[in-house]
C-alpha cells in the first residue's frame, strides 16, 4: 500500500474516532436525544454557520461521490456516502481518496 493509500486511511480512522469521542460525551451528559444534538448544533451564530458548512460539503461531497463512481463504474466508493452522513466529512472524505486511490486490476 502507497503512502498516501495510508495516510488516507489514518486520516479516516481519525476523522472517525475524534469526532465521535465529543458525541459519545455529549450523549452521556445529555442522555440520547438526536433533536436535543440538532438543538446545541444551533446555539448559536457561529455553530449555525458550522452546521451549514459541514452540510453544504457533504452534499457536495456525495454528488462527487456518486458522480465519480457512475462515471468510473467502480461502486466500492459509494460506502463512503453513509460514513458522510453517521460519522461526518472528516471520515467520509478521507475514505473516499483512499478507496478511489486503489489500483486498478488490469
Amino acid at each position: 500500500m502507497s503512502p498516501l493509500r495510508m495516510l488516507y486511511l489514518a486520516l479516516a480512522v481519525w476523522g472517525t474516532i475524534h469526532p465521535m469521542y465529543y458525541f459519545v460525551s455529549w450523549f452521556r451528559e445529555n442522555g440520547f436525544s438526536i433533536p436535543g444534538m440538532v438543538d446545541a448544533w444551533h446555539v448559536n451564530a457561529a455553530t449555525s454557520g458550522l452546521v451549514w458548512d459541514l452540510t453544504v460539503a457533504a452534499v457536495a461531497l456525495t454528488i462527487w461521490i456518486v458522480a465519480e463512481c457512475v462515471a468510473r463504474r467502480r461502486w466500492g466508493g459509494l460506502i463512503a456516502i453513509p460514513t458522510i452522513y453517521c460519522i461526518g466529512v472528516s471520515c467520509g472524505l478521507p475514505l473516499y481518496l483512499f478507496l478511489r486511490s486503489r489500483p486498478i486490476p488490469e
